[in-house]
């Protein structure tokens, strides 16, 4: 799987095409629905690789507000963990942008809390929920940079975009921010 990747300290933020479902890091996000509920896109493939355990556990924790993330476990997928978030629906706002950040915040922070040391992401909230790539692609890769340069892990953060244009997008985006230092 050939990517662009970059260091941060000790850690390793990749960019990468390819299929979330088949990531061998310890945990992969699931782009969620506040209701953690099987859906279209990332949370469609992601539950229908794990089995039906996951929904089953997802159903006991009560939903997620957007913004916020929960972890399962990860079932028949090849990730021992699944962490699910929630994105905004975007709509221009500057809260919209907050909320993205909190998306790849808390899931970082569960993977520290949870000794997580590899982790992929797909671009949340960039499909049905319409955020625009390039400005989703720049939030999410400015986030995980300043999280592993305030704590060091996980050591390795793989973003995996299942279409060459939003690779290409991130890719662009980890290489200007690795020019800026």
């Amino acid at each position: 799987m050939a990517g662009t990747s970059i260091k941060i300290g000790s850690a390793v933020i990749e960019v990468v095409q390819g299929d979330i479902t088949r990531q061998d890091t310890q945990a992969v996000v699931n782009a969620a629905n506040e209701q953690l509920a099987p859906g279209g896109g990332v949370a469609g493939a992601i539950h229908k690789a794990a089995g039906p355990q996951l929904w089953e556990e997802c159903r006991t924790l009560g939903g997620c507000k957007t913004g916020q993330a929960k972890i399962t476990r990860g079932y028949q997928l090849p990730a021992e963990y699944v962490i699910h978030t929630v994105g905004p629906v975007y709509s221009n706002t500057p809260q919209n942008a907050i909320d993205l950040a909190s998306c790849y915040h808390e899931s970082l922070l569960l993977a520290k809390n949870h000794d997580i040391e590899s982790i992929a992401f797909p671009a949340i909230s960039t499909g049905v929920f319409g955020y625009p790539v390039a400005a989703a692609a720049d939030i999410a890769l400015q986030t995980v940079i300043a999280f592993l340069k305030e704590h060091g892990q996980p050591r390795w953060v793989r973003f995996v975009l299942f279409g060459e244009n939003d690779y290409l997008v991130f890719e662009r985006a980890l290489l200007n921010l690795a020019k800026k230092g």
